[in-house]
């Protein structure tokens, strides 16, 4: 089994919660993404993409959906018998069974796994980012260094700052100090959540760190800085190309729309590094006679009787004929009824808008529910929620999942309201 010189752990457990609905049965890594994607694609194609054939992914909020798109990998060429994609979820040991309580224990609870495999290396992952990395290139400056940590960062203007974690180094590039949050950042090299530890190096801490009943667990908290402490060599890897962090609704939306601008760093179309993801056999898409589309993306079996702009289609979605969607992310199977005009919404899964429907409307509130959340002007429609015909939805507002048209109190649903399943209507 062993000798691999490098492995991959990909923590891949986030529920999301600032995803709001769209997280609310799945886990942020495997929501959709792009057309065709989902989230997780990304990291699981780096690896591929960058000879790494080994990876474990630490599943544990709402696993199933991951479960199944991932399978036995064979979209990323991972279906071996040496190495492959192995699934790891928490599991009941002899003495009590326990969830991950972080990022460090996750990968603790699974010592056993990768000493199996015995690499030299271990890279660690994040399943909810969006960005193409060769790895390859990171390993090789980790090695050149005599490195025993080595983590990725991206420059991000200083008023983002203050919202990573950020690496302060010395112009060599090794880490003297790491600042989670700081409110006055001294740099603006913010950490991406990928790390390359020397494995029997990193094993030492997290076996420490487990011992240690006031730690929280986790690596940028804890391992990174008790490893900095103990003057361990420790480099910054500067990463140039794109990368996001789709964690919140506007990011996600942002990053969705950056791949319709085309951002010249960011190019899934590229044929030299492909992303990955199980496809399903589709027709291709059918833009109807009375239809148009314009700087879109479009997946396969589609039927596009309607006006889209500015939005990304996933498979399997009817836009009826005199419908409009505007700066809209449309889930796969979803249906837009015929004269509906939709602006700055995402839908989930198989929802059904009726006819008529107008949907993005109104002034700017932050929804009522869940302020947080729902406040940078995008409408959020749950997987399976149906919109009654006629119904006028406004800004900000949250459409709960499978919600149907008996949820509608009225078809009056101001900015910042909120339709629940099951709801009572005053």
């Amino acid at each position: 089994m062993g000798n691999k010189e490098i492995i991959a752990l990909l923590l891949a457990g986030g529920q999301g919660s600032r995803l709001g609905v769209l997280t609310k049965t799945i886990a942020k890594p495997a929501v959709l993404y792009g057309g065709k994607y989902r989230i997780i694609d990304f990291s699981l194609s780096n690896c591929v993409n960058s000879g790494i054939d080994t990876v474990g992914v630490l599943t544990q909020y709402q696993p199933l959906k991951l479960n199944s798109h991932i399978g036995i990998g064979k979209p990323w060429d991972l279906d071996r018998v040496n190495g492959g994609v192995t699934i790891l979820s928490p599991y009941l040991k002899e003495e009590a069974g326990e969830w991950y309580k972080g990022t460090a224990n996750a990968v603790f609870q699974n010592i056993q796994y990768v000493d199996k495999l015995a690499p030299e290396y271990v890279i660690i992952l994040s399943g909810d980012h969006i960005y193409k990395m060769d790895y390859s290139l990171m390993l090789d400056f980790h090695k050149k260094n005599n490195s025993e940590a080595t983590i990725s960062v991206i420059n991000v203007s200083m008023e983002e700052a203050s919202r990573y974690g950020i690496m302060n180094t010395h112009e060599t590039g090794r880490i003297y100090e790491f600042e989670e949050k700081p409110k006055k950042p001294k740099s603006t090299l913010a950490s991406m959540g990928v790390y390359i530890f020397s494995w029997e190096v990193l094993r030492d801490y997290l076996i420490r760190d487990d011992a240690d009943t006031s730690s929280e667990h986790d690596f940028g908290k804890n391992i990174i800085p008790a490893m900095l402490q103990d003057g361990r060599s420790m480099w910054a890897y500067r990463f140039d190309g794109y990368w996001k962090d789709v964690g919140t609704i506007q990011a996600f939306w942002e990053s969705n729309m950056d791949l319709i601008r085309r951002v010249p760093e960011f190019n899934l179309f590229d044929p030299t590094s492909r992303t990955y993801t199980p496809n399903p056999v589709q027709p291709a898409h059918y833009i109807g006679p009375g239809g148009s589309v314009k700087k879109s993306i479009i997946a396969e079996g589609c039927m596009i009787y309607g006006k889209v702009r500015n939005s990304v289609i996933f498979p399997g979605v009817l836009i009826q004929e005199g419908a409009e969607v505007e700066d809209s992310i449309i889930m796969s199977y979803s249906i837009v009824g015929s004269n509906s005009h939709i602006n700055r919404c995402i839908t989930g899964e198989r929802v059904k808008i009726g006819d008529n429907v107008k949907a993005g409307i109104g002034e700017m509130l932050p929804n009522e529910f869940k302020p947080g959340i729902y406040n940078s002007g995008i409408t959020v429609m749950g997987d399976q929620a149906e919109i009654p015909d006629n119904a006028e939805i406004g800004r900000n507002v949250m459409i709960d999942l499978n919600a149907s048209r008996e949820d509608f109190c009225s078809l009056q649903v101001a900015s910042g309201k909120s339709v629940f399943k099951g709801g009572v209507c005053e």
